[in-house]
């Protein structure tokens, strides 16, 4: 074998092997930054804690979609309670909290989003997709014609009217 041969089988054996080692090394990782972010949370006192929680539960996991902040289990929601506290800690208001969230995550983030040009959809959606719905069946129904028995039927054998 030449020698530049063995140079670039030497060379992909070793980018092998710092792939495997990045690979393993790498869940270590995100689990002990996992574990330092689930510490629980230590509130200054019992009014901090009841208006955390308050307002955890206006705003929805962007991960989970269906959580409330407070309800999720997501990294990023742990982030965001760590996030929420922090802010509160730095005298904001809640509507400064919900403005500073809403700013980098959307409209989305909340779980009642106010009724506005851009959110009206949000809040007559359902009822407008309920009623297309039940336009539909209504049509469906009005469409179809009552089945004709009388002329199907047979009138030696009442057991011939019956369709099973």
């Amino acid at each position: 074998m030449r020698l530049s041969s063995m140079r670039h089988i030497a060379g992909a054996a070793l980018g092998l092997l710092l792939v495997a080692a990045v690979g393993v090394a790498q869940p270590a990782f995100a689990q002990a930054n996992q574990e330092a972010d689930a510490a629980p949370l230590r509130f200054d006192s019992p009014a901090e804690e009841a208006r955390f929680h308050d307002l955890t539960l206006q705003l929805r996991c962007v991960m989970c979609q269906n959580q409330s902040l407070a309800d999720s289990h997501a990294m990023i929601a742990l982030q965001l309670r760590r996030e929420v506290l922090d802010l509160m800690r730095e005298g904001r208001s809640d509507d400064d909290i919900k403005a500073f969230l809403v700013q980098r995550y959307g409209e989305f983030v909340l779980y009642k989003p106010p009724l506005e040009g851009r959110t009206w959809l949000l809040w007559a959606g359902p009822a407008v997709i309920l009623l297309v719905g039940a336009g539909a069946l209504v049509a469906i129904v009005r469409r179809r014609k009552p089945a004709d028995t009388a002329t199907t039927a047979t009138e030696g054998d009442p057991d011939d009217s019956q369709e099973w």
